[in-house]
């Protein structure tokens, strides 16, 4: 089951600086707060932006 609880409950604000850094990367203007005027394709390309710097951030700790 599919939950939108943080595992660790401090890094809610990192998180959030993180999605508004790579919204600006992809062109995305996101406000604090609701952002359900967004549409499918930047709610997608602002995930998928994040999930690249998640990744590569892995990569680069494991050389």
């Amino acid at each position: 089951m599919a939950s939108n609880k943080s595992l660790v409950p401090e890094a809610k604000a990192a998180l959030a600086k993180f999605k508004m850094e790579a919204a600006n990367e992809v062109g995305v203007n996101l406000k604090q707060g609701y952002n359900g005027d967004l549409t499918a394709k930047q709610a997608g390309s602002i995930g998928g932006q994040m999930v690249k710097k998640m990744i590569q951030s892995y990569e680069n700790s494991m050389k």
